[in-house]
């Protein structure tokens, strides 16, 4: 939260560590396997894996969620629920902090489906945050279907949100959504101050990404969550009354930061 400056969860990233080619990013390997069983075993192990984590993390007084990214093929497999179920019954610490992951396309495939799964996993005290929010359809009738407690601004439209303006506009018409909906909602991919300032100004107080905190093992969280602060830029803004007014000032600099950048390309 950068608001406020606490932390409120963190998400589970693989990586292969190969003896050969050292370690590899999800992409490197993961669509190798994704239709395939082994697919599924590999999504499982990262499950217990990841609460077997957060139950550490949560008897040394780190109360936070964790988010698990799970693949339309893992979703749909029929031992889903039962494999979820008895991950949960091995680490009880865990119950009620697990949020699974699942991208907006791949939800989008057979909403019906991915909807009977959400109620099943709501039973379980699990919550379900609808990842790469904007890159499908974002209909009003799919959010509707869909009981994603959470949503997740996709990185492609905050990675440019200070220079274009229609990423601005796209961020803040999910944040109407989202509050219509009562989602929650995370923007993704923060990679500097000033796209966190932004963000903050257009109230859009949750964020994940490289400005916050690098990838790092599981051992190191607790404690790098004692020690982060937000960025003093960060809390100035936080205290400040932003009107209707304001905002229109924001995305009219939005566009000037714009003008000038293809004014200087063509140049």
């Amino acid at each position: 939260d950068m608001r406020s400056g606490s932390v409120l969860g963190a998400e589970a990233l693989l990586r292969w560590h190969d003896p050969e080619r050292g370690m590899l990013l999800p992409e490197r390997f993961l669509p190798r396997i994704a239709s395939d069983p082994v697919g599924v075993e590999v999504g499982n192990w990262v499950l217990d894996a990841a609460l077997a984590d957060l139950a550490i993390w949560r008897g040394a007084g780190l109360d936070i969620d964790v988010s698990i990214n799970i693949s339309g093929h893992h979703l749909h497999s029929s031992g889903f629920v039962q494999d979820l179920s008895e991950a949960l019954a091995r680490h009880p610490e865990a119950q009620g902090r697990l949020f699974l992951e699942v991208m907006e396309t791949t939800a989008l495939e057979d909403v019906g489906a991915v909807a009977r799964v959400i109620e099943e996993c709501a039973r379980l005290e699990v919550g379900l945050a609808l990842d790469g929010f904007g890159t499908g359809y974002s209909s009003l009738t799919y959010l509707k279907r869909l009981p994603a407690r959470r949503i997740k601004i996709d990185r492609t439209f905050v990675s440019e949100i200070l220079n274009d303006p229609n990423n601005l506009i796209m961020v803040q018409g999910v944040l109407g959504l989202a509050r219509a909906f009562q989602r929650e909602i995370v923007a993704v991919g923060v990679e500097s101050v000033e796209q966190g300032r932004l963000l903050l100004q257009i109230d859009c107080d949750q964020a994940q990404g490289f400005g916050i905190a690098r990838p790092m093992p599981a051992d190191e969280l607790l404690a790098w969550s004692r020690q982060w602060r937000p960025d003093p830029a960060w809390s100035a803004v936080a205290g400040l009354a932003w009107d209707d007014t304001l905002r229109a000032l924001l995305i009219a600099e939005v566009h000037h930061r714009n003008w000038i950048a293809q004014l200087l390309y063509s140049v």
